[in-house]
């Protein structure tokens, strides 16, 4: 597993620290068992870059926020992060299935704050090949759009946010998000996931 995608480590020690089984997480989130469980083992191989749905739907199920996959979690009640030092990079598919090259590369910016309810990133968009698979999950996003232009797919809607323009939406509805005018794009992004 590459030191930059540390997720299914991650999962795989949280998971075991609860003491379930791959079959126990499995039949504790949304689909089918089968389907789950092989997603899960894949995660925790490593073998597989994931999308941002099927990691909110494992941390519910987990009991844990999302950003226990992404931080270290030694814990501070302030946080400071100083430009240049964000080191460390998770990286993500646009869609649900997970295959294919990293769309979305995270770099949080809240690592090691303890009990928030918030995961704010900057995130590296990059250009989206096809179409577009939606996704939904409890909670809300904000975006924020330093570089480029993002085409966020909201419902049966479209949204094209440039450099400088914000967008806040209820993440239940079904989207995806990813870079617009043929070339990447960078965001702040805020998740707000309930668990």
């Amino acid at each position: 597993m590459s030191k930059a995608n540390v997720v299914g480590q991650r999962i795989k020690g949280i998971r075991e620290s609860r003491q379930m089984t791959v079959e126990d997480l499995a039949a504790a989130i949304p689909g089918t068992k089968n389907a789950n469980v092989k997603l899960i083992e894949s995660l925790e191989r490593g073998d597989l870059v994931p999308s941002l749905t099927p990691l909110l739907q494992i941390a519910r199920a987990l009991g844990v926020r999302l950003g226990s996959f992404l931080d270290d979690q030694t814990g501070q009640a302030i946080v400071l992060t100083s430009a240049g030092a964000m080191n460390a990079v998770s990286r993500f598919t646009g869609s649900n299935l997970g295959e294919g090259k990293a769309e979305l590369n995270f770099h949080s910016l809240a690592a090691n704050k303890t009990d928030r309810h918030m995961e704010p990133f900057l995130i590296e968009v990059g250009v989206h090949d096809g179409q577009p698979a939606l996704s939904t999950h409890e909670g809300e996003e904000f975006i924020y759009v330093i570089d480029g232009e993002i085409e966020i797919s909201y419902g049966k809607d479209k949204y094209l946010v440039a450099a400088g323009d914000s967008i806040y939406y209820d993440s239940i509805v079904p989207h995806h998000l990813h870079a617009a005018g043929g070339r990447a794009a960078k965001i702040i992004a805020v998740v707000y996931a309930p668990f």
